[in-house]
């Protein structure tokens, strides 16, 4: 009959319910972190409801932070009278100066539309599962697929 047919013959019903089981679970985690991120994204109103300063620009308020989006205070306001329009300042707690090196060449201020939301708590040490991953990708992958191996091969 072959290797195939022979290993077609040994797949039990209860081994096919087993990979079934534990496709469906590997799903529903899935599932659960994109439900648990798009219901942080509805209730904050924000595409990043979740960031994590990777570099030291806002020490000593909050410890290393992410280029972009950039996890800045506001230092300055300024609205148009007439028109509602306002033009924002930022900069980083432990920078010397503001962030309009940052910003688009020949742009001077922020509007509106270019604040993705503004920072309501902090987790100090929460992220830095992810600036670890963010250093060494690898890390990432082995995370993923060891996560993926314990849902596949778990018993329940």
């Amino acid at each position: 009959m072959g290797f195939i047919g022979e290993t077609l013959d040994s797949f039990k019903p209860t081994q096919l319910r087993q990979a079934l089981s534990q496709a469906i679970s590997l799903g529903m985690i899935a599932t659960s972190a994109l439900m648990i991120w798009m219901g942080l994204m509805y209730f904050t109103g924000s595409e990043s409801p979740v960031v994590v300063v990777l570099s030291e620009s806002m020490e000593p308020g909050f410890k290393r932070g992410r280029d972009i989006p950039i996890v800045h205070r506001v230092i300055e306001v300024h609205e148009h009278r007439g028109t509602g329009e306002v033009d924002i300042l930022t900069k980083g707690d432990n920078n010397d100066v503001n962030d309009r090196i940052m910003y688009a060449p020949g742009q001077h201020w922020l509007q509106q539309q270019h604040i993705m939301g503004r920072a309501v708590g902090y987790l100090p040490y929460i992220g830095y599962l992810t600036i670890i991953m963010t250093d060494k990708p690898i890390i990432k992958y082995v995370l993923i697929g060891a996560l993926g191996l314990f849902a596949l091969t778990s018993k329940e």
